[in-house]
């Protein structure tokens, strides 16, 4: 199978750091109060709207604290020895990921480090993607698995399998295309599941 794998808040938990720095930032930057408006988003930008920032307080956060958060991200539990099992099982993967590249920072460079340095083993793997389902066609690939609920609609709707891992900016979300998965040996079993109905197809 041809595996496509988002990386922030798919394997890495990116949104528990960025959440962090993004208290730090209103608080320490900005002098307001870090109250925190909860409710599911479609949207990347929903750090922007937790902390109620304008456009300009949102762009001000990710220059300044963007590499960092990349660089202290780690994986979550089970991500990499279940991704490289896949691998390892002859699977293909490919990671898909909106990361973008400043005129200060190389995001390339930090990622594939990030990669390496936590022993994830992958075949390739794409930058700044804005249209998710787009790259998945074009990737012809099996299943994909991401955080976003816009990208994972994007994705279904090309008629790839999609599974969307459960986080705190996507519960209550729906879509009967999408499956939702709760961790990554949830994920195991069921890509296996798949693999079985695709083995018997092809």
């Amino acid at each position: 199978m041809r595996i496509g794998i988002d990386i922030d808040d798919t394997i890495a938990d990116t949104y528990e750091v960025a959440f962090a720095y993004a208290q730090l930032y209103t608080i320490k930057d900005l002098g307001k109060n870090a109250t925190v408006i909860n409710k599911p988003s479609m949207h990347h930008s929903y750090l922007k709207e937790m902390h109620n920032w304008n456009q300009e307080e949102e762009l001000n956060f990710w220059r300044k604290y963007y590499p960092q958060i990349l660089k202290k991200a780690r994986p979550f539990t089970f991500a990499q020895e279940i991704v490289n099992k896949l691998k390892e099982e002859e699977n293909e993967i490919i990671f898909i990921t909106a990361r973008w590249s400043g005129d200060n920072y190389n995001i390339e460079e930090i990622t594939r480090d990030w990669l390496k340095e936590n022993n994830i083993i992958y075949d390739d793997v794409f930058f700044n993607i804005m249209d998710k389902g787009k790259a998945a066609k074009n990737q012809k690939l099996d299943l994909f698995i991401d955080d976003s609920f816009q990208n994972c609609k994007s994705v279904a709707n090309t008629g790839i399998k999609t599974f969307i891992i459960e986080s705190r900016t996507n519960k209550g979300l729906k879509d009967d295309n999408i499956t939702r998965v709760y961790s990554w040996p949830d994920i195991y079993s069921r890509i296996k599941k798949e693999e079985s109905k695709w083995n018997f197809m092809n």
